[in-house]
């Protein structure tokens, strides 16, 4: 009897199925093409790439940073946008090691493909990679070190991690003035990990060296013509609210009136309104008034008569963040009694220019954890570079205040996380060693990619760095600016434990979950109907 094969899937609408051999292959094929896509990123001597929106082309972005590269392409294949997700929960959780998750989870499927195409099952190789994912961990927690009861050697440990994780950005030529200010900057929160406190500025003009901190927060905006333009112990209210309706607004709206001295009449009413407005506010008894909207000629020509100076149009951003730092509320109405919102305080407010441009500075807030840290550069893409490696650093940073143990870059920990994986495997029996084994090649590939990336000959450095682990000196790594292995304790290279972990972690379980797919169904796109 022939056997009838039952229609599932709409084939002539779009639909597709793709089983066994063919799915595994495009999973591999899209992953990989991911990681080739950023691996050139990788390391102090990675280079930059230009991304270009087609809807605006005159928006272009210059960076080297995976996650913002990842960001931006929108593949079609599934496990690729797999990795791109891998890599934005990186970069939100821990900051950095970006490009590194979509690199090794890309080598790992490499290894897994070549495993396959020997008829090892992907169940065999994920039983393998298992083993040796919690060896790695094992070994890379065995070589931790935490400085946090030595003050000095933590903030020691802080510094060298800050220069490690600029080295490999913009800021490169200029990591020790960036490292401090990174690590001065953290420290300031007092263990905390939340970097709303710490508020960065961009202003084109002067150079990257021109970057500075500076305590307490630092506002994009002037005062009102003919305010004051330094107060002392002001108490500030922090609004979001409309004071623009002193003058009649015809959106597609219709006032039919008889007269002229009719619609001078509504005007008029408009202006009582708003003086009752701003009279309500007044009874606060504020010195600073800011508004997340705009403050129209005539509310603040009452403000100024009154003596408070006000402030329009501060952007969402920055008024969250100025009411955090100062503790006041974000008011919307004001009809309540004298003191029933809750307003901010500061040392003095001042305003002054940076280049070109008037800023409003608030100091001696009472979050005495906040500072501004003020970006200056040639030009607006230099900046936005410059702003994504400086919070790149910070990110990393306050997470090793909270989580204190350290590992050793420069290629060492994947070298070390590898040798031990080895020395699994060869005590492994079966075809799981196969799988540590492949797992090895792929840790060792990063810092292959490293010297690569570098113009320096990997496969006469790789080999030596694996013979010195091998005989036991564990600190071994790759010294980039004079092209042979080195010291990593004499070279200061060193990374947050969290985060090395972290992108072992991820790598292979993005990896897993892309080699366990053994069919890709597409759906058939909603038909549209006609009218």
């Amino acid at each position: 009897m022939q056997r009838v094969n039952p229609k599932i899937f709409r084939e002539e609408a779009g639909a597709r199925e793709e089983k066994g051999q063919n799915a595994r292959l495009s999973s591999f094929v899209g992953a990989m093409a991911i990681a080739d896509l950023v691996k050139t990123t990788l390391g102090p001597n990675g280079m930059d790439k230009i991304l270009q929106s087609q809807s605006d082309p005159k928006k272009v972005t210059v960076t080297n940073d995976g996650a913002t590269i990842l960001k931006s392409i929108s593949p079609e294949n599934a496990a690729a946008k797999i990795l791109i997700n891998t890599s934005k929960t990186q970069d939100s959780v821990i900051g950095d090691g970006t490009t590194s998750v979509a690199v090794l989870a890309g080598e790992l499927l490499r290894e897994a493909e070549r495993l396959v195409d020997k008829k090892i099952h992907p169940q065999t190789i994920l039983s393998g990679w298992r083993k040796a994912v919690k060896e790695a961990r094992k070994a890379l927690e065995a070589a931790a070190k935490d400085h946090k009861s030595d003050s000095e050697a933590f903030k020691a440990d802080l510094l060298d991690i800050a220069r490690t994780t600029i080295s490999s950005k913009i800021l490169s030529q200029h990591k020790e003035h960036f490292a401090k200010m990174s690590v001065d900057a953290v420290l300031r929160l007092k263990g905390s990990t939340d970097l709303e406190h710490i508020h960065i500025i961009k202003k084109k003009g002067g150079s990257l060296q021109d970057s500075y901190l500076d305590e307490g927060f630092i506002l994009e905006k002037s005062f009102g013509i003919g305010q004051k333009k330094k107060l002392l112990n002001p108490k500030i209210m922090v609004a979001n609210t409309p004071m623009d309706t002193d003058k009649i607004k015809i959106y597609g709206a219709r006032v039919r009136v008889k007269s002229m001295e009719a619609v001078s009449d509504i005007e008029n009413a408009e202006k009582k309104k708003m003086a009752k407005k701003v009279a309500q506010i007044l009874e606060h008894k504020p010195d600073v008034f800011i508004n997340r909207q705009l403050i129209y000629n005539y509310p603040e020509q009452l403000f100024t008569k009154a003596g408070v100076d006000t402030i329009e149009h501060a952007d969402f951003v920055g008024v969250e963040r100025l009411a955090l730092v100062m503790g006041a509320d974000i008011a919307s109405t004001f009809d309540g009694k004298a003191g029933s919102i809750k307003m901010g305080t500061c040392k003095s407010v001042e305003e002054f220019y940076i280049g070109e441009d008037k800023v409003v500075k608030f100091s001696g807030v009472a979050k005495g954890e906040a500072c501004t840290v003020v970006m200056r550069g040639a030009n607006q893409q230099i900046l936005d570079e410059a702003e994504r490696s400086l919070h790149d650093a910070l990110c990393v940073l306050s997470q090793t205040v909270k989580f204190t143990k350290t590992v050793y870059g420069g290629g060492c920990s994947e070298m070390l996380m590898a040798e031990a994986v080895d020395k699994l495997a060869r005590s492994t029996p079966g075809k799981e060693s196969l799988a540590m084994e492949a797992f090895a090649r792929a840790l060792r590939q990063l810092p292959t990619i490293i010297a690569d990336n570098g113009g320096h000959d990997s496969s006469d450095l790789i080999p030596k760095l694996r013979a010195c682990h091998h005989k036991g000196e564990s600190t071994m790594g790759l010294d980039m600016v004079n092209g042979k292995i080195g010291d990593m304790t004499d070279l200061k290279i060193v990374e947050s434990f969290r985060c090395k972990s972290q992108v072992v972690i991820s790598a292979h379980e993005a990896a897993e979950m892309i080699l366990r797919v053994d069919e890709i169904i597409t759906c058939a796109p909603r038909q549209r109907q006609g009218p």
